[in-house]
This record gives C-alpha cells, structure tokens and sequence, in this order.
C-alpha cells in the first residue's frame, strides 16, 4: 500500500517501468508479496465462506464504509456520458485506469448513477492479505480474487463470473493494467482478461477512463502533492461480435479499448499518448509547479 512517506520511491518504479515497456509491474512499496500455497489459501477461503453468513454480514458492514467513502471522495466528481449506458443493459463489466486503491469509488459512483446497488470488483489476491480497515475493505466489499492459477480461473472463477454477470446481471470492475500505478495520468496497454471474460461470456465492457484534475489544495503533510478532483468519461459501450471467436473478441475488444482512452487521454490532457516520463505524468505531483 502507498504511504506519504514512500510516493517517491514508488514514482521512480513508475518512471523505470513505463520507459521499459513492462506496464504490468507492480510499483508499490511494501505490498504483500504470496507464495503459490498462501494465494491458494486465499481463493479457496474465499470460494468455501462466501455464501456464508458471516462472510455476508462482514460484506454489508465493508459495502456500507466502501458507500461512505464514495460519497466523500466524489462530492465533485463529474460523469460525462452516462447517456451512452443503455438501459436494462443487463450484465455489464466496466474496464477504467488503475491509479488510487480508491478510484474504484469512482466507478461505485457510475454504478450507483445507472441505478443499480452492486458493484463486484476484481482484486489481485495479495490486497486479500491487508490488514486493518482498508484490509477488511479490500476481503468483503464485494471484492472477488484474482490470481494465475489455471485451476481457479477455469472453474471456481469462470464460475462465480457468471453468477455475477449472466444470471444476477450485475456489474463487475476489472483494471485491464493489472497493477495499480499512483496518480498515473495515462492509459497503459490492456492486458486481455477483462476482453476474454467479456467474450467467453457474451457481455458487453463499458469502456471509461478517469481524467485527474490538480485543486492545487495541498494534500498530507509532506507538501509533495495536491488533492485531486475526477472526471470520469464513459467512452462507449462494447459488445462482442457473435461471428467471431472468442479470441478475435478478445483481440477486437481489448484494442477497441486501449484506442477509446488513448483518445481521451491525448483530448483532455491535450497531448499525444507516448510513455516517455515525466513528472506530469503523475497527477498533483507539486514538482511540476
């Protein structure tokens, strides 16, 4: 988990893998880092008590802190194109940039704007291994865990996706960029999971991105950052075409994506997308003052 005390260190990690091209690596400090055996322990804990009562109740109590930071964080926020949502859309899973273990009350805001009350959210499992109040969060504000076991994605995980999207017809978040990168202003390439659901399942991704807006209202107390107010933008809705495989859905959907942000990206920070750093990249980083 980011601190104040590690943005730095963490920025540098950013810089390092955006330049390389490897914009899946994981750039925070101090996260939990699993063995084969604990990410195992971590799925099957989670498939064998979600049902369970206890495991429902601890849901409402997390749902009910993940709703108040909602309506705290996005007092501000604009939606633009919400309008494009059709309704009775039915399952849907929503794919936006990765940046703030909170910019997924962005999305619950979006969500809770198309009138529906849940939204599921894809975790990489080591957030399953937190401790404290953002731990409790991270395990039952309707999080589901997410790791590369073939087992667990082919079954228990396919599985509980389709409880989720085709027969509940709720909403699912998953980050195409996988890792979390802080206050990172641009789209990173898709990685194909969130396409693949998409396609396997017949449902369609509503593709959004987050424009970061600096207040200049200065933000902890080193004084190295500013908060930050949000723009989210739904770009479109994509459906899988019927005459194609689920892997020309998978390839058509995820570059269909990756071109909607880039576009946004280069329309509302008035630059062309390339992967040179700068410290702009990085949304209220005081440097570039």
């Amino acid at each position: 988990m980011i601190s104040e005390n590690t943005r730095l260190q963490v920025i540098e990690n950013i810089k390092h893998s955006a330049e390389s091209g490897e914009f899946y690596n994981k750039v925070e400090v101090n996260d939990p880092v699993l063995t084969a055996d604990q990410s195992r322990a971590i799925t099957d804990a989670f498939v064998e008590n979600r049902m369970k009562l206890g495991f429902k109740i601890k849901s409402k109590v997390a749902c009910y802190a993940a709703d108040v930071a909602m309506r705290v964080i996005n007092k501000d926020t604009e939606i633009i194109g919400l309008e494009k949502i059709p309704d009775n859309i039915g399952g849907v899973i929503i794919t936006s940039n990765h940046f703030s273990p909170f910019e997924n009350t962005i999305i619950r805001f979006l969500n809770q704007k198309m009138g529906r009350k849940k939204l599921n959210i894809i975790c990489q499992d080591s957030n399953f291994a937190m401790s404290g109040p953002i731990g409790f969060i991270m395990n039952y504000a309707n999080t589901i865990p997410i790791n590369t076991q073939p087992r667990y994605l082919a079954r228990d995980f396919l599985s509980i996706l389709k409880e989720k999207l085709v027969v509940k017809k709720e909403t699912v978040l998953l980050y195409p960029e996988q890792e979390m990168w802080f206050n990172y202003k641009k789209p990173r390439p898709p990685k194909g999971g969130a396409y693949f659901y998409a396609a396997k399942l017949n449902i369609p991704v509503i593709s959004c991105f987050v424009e970061m807006i600096d207040t200049g209202i200065p933000d902890g107390k080193t004084g190295q950052f500013n908060k930050l107010r949000f723009k989210l933008y739904v770009l479109d809705v994509l459906f899988p075409d019927k005459d194609k495989t689920p892997k020309e859905n998978t390839e058509a959907l995820a570059a269909a994506d990756y071109k909607l942000k880039k576009e946004c990206y280069e329309a509302v920070y008035g630059e062309k997308l390339n992967y040179k750093f700068e410290t702009s990249d990085i949304a209220g980083y005081k440097v570039n003052k």
